[in-house]
C-alpha cells in the first residue's frame, strides 16, 4: 500500500536532549548507545490512519548554536514540529521558551508544535542524580504548564530507551496525537 499523504515532521531542541535517539527508537525499535551529535538527518515511518497509509518524514536537526543559521533551512514545508527537551535538564526546559519558540514563530509561524519531554527513564533514576548532582528533574506538571504557556496542543513524555510514551495529564490514555493537515486529520503518535 503506498502512502496517501506525506507529513514533514521536524524535530528541534537543544543538543543532547535525545532527539536522534527518539527518532531511531521510533523508526527501528532500537536504542543507540553512542552519542554522535547530529547536523541533519532524515528518517521515515509509515503509519496507517483510518485505513490510509501516511508517510512521516522525520527530520532531525542540530540543536547546537553552531547551526543556528543553517537549521531553519529544514523548516520549510514542515507540517509539525516535535519540540524536545530533556526531563533531566532544566536548561533545555528553559530554552523551549527562550530559544525554540521564538525561532519557530519567526521561521515557521502557524505550524503546530508538539512538546516532548525526553529521557523519562532517567527522571526517577536516583543513581543518575547521585552521579549528576547538578541535574534537576522536570515534573509532568511543569511540562504541562510549559505546554500551556507556549500554546502547544499536546505534551508527551517518553523514554527512547524503554520505548515508553506517556500522554500529558490533560489527555486520556486512548488519545491519538495528531496533526491537522489541509485535507484531514493524520496520526502522528499512537499511544
Amino acid at each position: 500500500m503506498s502512502a496517501s499523504r506525506f507529513i514533514k515532521c521536524v524535530t528541534v531542541g537543544d543538543g543532547a536532549v535525545g532527539k536522534t535517539c527518539m527518532l531511531i527508537s521510533y523508526t527501528s525499535n532500537t536504542f543507540p548507545t553512542d552519542y554522535v551529535p547530529t547536523v541533519f538527518d532524515n528518517f521515515s515511518a509509515n503509519v496507517v490512519v483510518d485505513g490510509n497509509t501516511v508517510n512521516l518524514g522525520l527530520w532531525d536537526t542540530a540543536g547546537q548554536e553552531d547551526y543556528n543559521r543553517l537549521r531553519p533551512l529544514s523548516y520549510r514545508g514542515a507540517d509539525v514540529f516535535l519540540l524536545a527537551f530533556s526531563l533531566i535538564s532544566k536548561a533545555s526546559y528553559e530554552n523551549v521558551s527562550k530559544k525554540w519558540i521564538p525561532e519557530l514563530k519567526h521561521y515557521a509561524p502557524g505550524v503546530p508544535i508538539i512538546l516532548v519531554g525526553t529521557k523519562l527513564d532517567l527522571r526517577d533514576d536516583k543513581q543518575f542524580f547521585v552521579d549528576h548532582p547538578g541535574a534537576v528533574p522536570i515534573t509532568t506538571a511543569q511540562g504541562e504548564e510549559l505546554r500551556k504557556q507556549i500554546g502547544a496542543p499536546y505534551y508527551i513524555e517518553c523514554s527512547s530507551k524503554t520505548q515508553l510514551v506517556l500522554p500529558s495529564a490533560h489527555s486520556s490514555a486512548n488519545t491519538r496525537y495528531h496533526v491537522r493537515g489541509t485535507d484531514g486529520l493524520y496520526l502522528l503518535f499512537p499511544t
